[in-house]
């Protein structure tokens, strides 16, 4: 019992630990975001590397998640003889709340783990000590551009994943439900509207960007142990990026419902 009560002790010190030096990273990385010079040009690179590079992926996901959610929806509705509803379900479904949290947890892994182990391996190789000696800021130069990319990217690639999850649903609602095509884009378009449900959905990514930015660059900078440490640090970030995002999108959820009725 006492070494129950001590380990669980030492887990939430742990824990505060790293939430307290997660968050003053966060706050170093807000105030050189304002300083100029802005790095556009290192900026617009790293879009392409963590945005236009996970098109592919986040956009196959979002396909397969409207298409099985179309099959598993079908049948139920078809019992109640409200199957031309199929697409305000799968519609809300995947604007609301898949779309933007597959995505994210997409680039998680993806671009997150990239950051880690791209920031980790110039940590341990001690190119980020030679931009210090070179008189470059790298919170400025490397944290600063790939989190404002995350923040960028999330919300476009979730459009993509958004159209690509409800066409999904159009394929199984036209071929297995009988749906006529035209009924099914009108359904969508009459119970998906854009100012309670996308642009919500939109607004909560750009959290989950910040998210995966700031913690993959937190873990990239706090790598030791040589490529070991490299491995370890891109799996922390993989885990506490996806935590992360699926705790907080508990209370934007809510805290959109508070502010914006209907959602």
């Amino acid at each position: 019992m006492k070494n129950l009560v001590s380990s669980i002790g030492s887990s939430i010190i742990e824990f505060s630990n790293y939430v307290g030096r997660l968050l003053f990273f966060l706050a170093d990385t807000f105030r050189w975001t304002f300083v100029p010079p802005f790095l556009i040009r290192e900026t617009i690179k790293q879009i392409y590397l963590i945005g236009v590079k996970s098109i592919s992926l986040t956009s196959i996901s979002a396909l397969a998640i409207g298409l099985v959610l179309a099959m598993q929806t079908i049948w139920i509705l078809s019992k109640f003889g409200a199957i031309n509803y199929l697409a305000a379900v799968v519609g809300l479904a995947i604007v609301k709340e898949l779309g933007p949290v597959v995505t994210a947890l997409m680039v998680a892994g993806r671009a997150g783990s990239g950051i880690s182990a791209e920031l980790g391996s110039m940590k341990v190789t001690r190119q980020i000590d030679a931009l210090r000696v070179s008189a470059v800021n790298p919170t400025k130069y490397l944290v600063t551009t790939r989190v404002i990319a995350c923040m960028i990217s999330l919300p476009i690639l979730t459009v993509f994943a958004d159209a690509l999850g409800i066409l999904g649903g159009w394929l199984i609602g036209v071929s297995l439900g009988g749906i006529n095509s035209r009924l099914y884009w009108d359904t969508t378009l009459r119970y998906v509207t854009l100012d309670t449900d996308l642009i919500p959905g939109l607004f909560k990514t750009i959290f989950f960007g910040l998210i995966i930015g700031v913690v993959g660059c937190f873990h990239g900078f706090n790598t030791s142990g040589g490529t070991e440490g490299v491995g370890l640090s891109t799996t922390s970030t993989v885990v506490s990026a996806s935590l992360m995002i699926l705790i907080s999108d508990v209370f934007l959820t809510r805290l959109l419902q508070l502010f914006i009725e209907g959602i």
